[in-house]
């Protein structure tokens, strides 16, 4: 299935390239190994956890846009935002265009590939965008946070979102830049012993060894070690800071946020990237190429591919509902929507939470309000 062609490989998340064919366990030279079971598998999970990913993550992240854009209606300057919710905007933003991408590739598997080479172009250079600037982004908030309450940075700079809407127009650039390869390469063909089309990036057999291994490892660095290092030093520095300033309460609290936004990080991420690692090390040659690993590494990275999606819909609960502030203006905007009786639990909700936090004073030197409005630690 995928990457086991010397003509055909992919490196981006939704592709699988069923034009190859497998070595028998025992002899290099006989027939292919059968992708029935494989199939039947990809057929049935890829479009159930893609359709589920895109509705949670479509609903979360439309919901995050809708309070920022009401907070920041309030503030007329559009400097006025902090740094992280800035990022946090384009997280969003990040996320909910990844989102929309995965019903193409739903119905992709569900049929195949109706929406022509146009389309497949588009699709798959928006879902590689995204997936590269969404973690990047991750990282650029977990070292606002560390600024703030680790260095207190002056309140002046760091109200300025303008600083922060440089560093995403340049984390935007880059990772176009690194979408391009699915503007050049990709394409509609025909899947192997299967009259069905899919949208996948097709390399030449001179560049293919070399591109695969090149795009997984550039993937590898950015989308998970490169934002992995940054959150372990930032919130491992955050943490240290807050023992010093913090009640036991508060630090018990602060620790359970931190531990889960690196775990969930991880357990999304890691397992994807394991795979993706294997899958280089057997195109090398380093590891024996057999229909068995090749049906494990088919399978892993689709199961774990789909972990990894679900990230952006987790990250609307993980960087936004956890802030105290975040909730409360949640809460407002339903008011406003629905009146004051259709929203009495989630008003009442926000309300009692906030009652039972106490004061919190400032973290290393930081003013009460240079507390991120949308901030994890708010």
């Amino acid at each position: 299935m995928k990457n086991t062609s010397s003509t055909t490989n992919v490196y981006d998340y939704p592709d699988y390239d069923y034009n190859s064919t497998y070595p028998d366990d025992d002899n290099d030279d006989a027939a292919p190994c059968s992708l029935r079971d494989t199939w039947t598998f990809v057929s049935n999970f890829a479009p159930l956890s893609y359709i589920l990913v895109f509705i949670l993550a479509l609903v979360g992240n439309i919901l995050v846009l809708c309070v920022i854009r009401r907070y920041r209606q309030s503030r007329h300057n559009p400097c006025s935002f902090s740094l992280t919710d800035t990022f946090l905007l384009h997280l969003a933003i990040s996320d909910l265009l990844l989102a929309v991408t995965l019903p193409f590739f739903a119905v992709q598997w569900i049929n195949e590939w109706i929406f022509g080479l146009s389309a497949c172009k588009i699709a798959g250079a928006l879902f590689s965008l995204n997936v590269y600037c969404g973690v990047l982004f991750l990282a650029c908030i977990s070292f606002d946070r560390y600024l703030a309450i680790v260095h207190a940075v002056n309140i002046s700079w760091r109200r300025k979102s303008c600083h922060a809407q440089l560093a995403c127009t340049v984390i935007w650039v880059v990772c176009l830049g690194l979408s391009t390869v699915d503007v050049f390469y990709r394409d509609v063909v025909v899947l192997y012993g299967r009259n069905q089309q899919v949208c996948q990036i097709v390399f030449s057999q001179e560049s293919s060894q070399q591109w695969q291994i090149g795009m997984q490892l550039v993937s590898l660095f950015l989308g998970f070690v490169l934002p992995l290092l940054v959150m372990l030093y930032c919130y491992i520095r955050i943490f240290k800071a807050l023992c010093h300033a913090s009640t036991r309460r508060q630090k018990r609290r602060s620790l359970r946020l931190i531990i889960s936004l690196v775990v969930v990080f991880v357990v999304s991420w890691a397992p994807y990237n394991v795979l993706r690692m294997t899958d280089s090390l057997k195109t090398l040659g380093v590891i024996a190429n057999t229909c068995g690993l090749n049906k494990v590494l088919d399978v892993g990275i689709l199961v774990t591919e789909s972990m990894g999606l679900a990230h952006c819909a987790l990250n609307p609960l993980l960087y936004g509902l956890v802030g105290v502030k975040f909730r409360h203006e949640l809460a407002q905007m339903c008011k406003t929507v629905l009146g004051p009786q259709g929203c009495l639990g989630l008003v009442g909700w926000a309300q009692s939470r906030r009652s039972t936090r106490r004061p919190t004073g400032s973290f290393s030197s930081v003013d009460s309000e240079n507390t991120s409005y949308f901030s994890v630690m708010a």
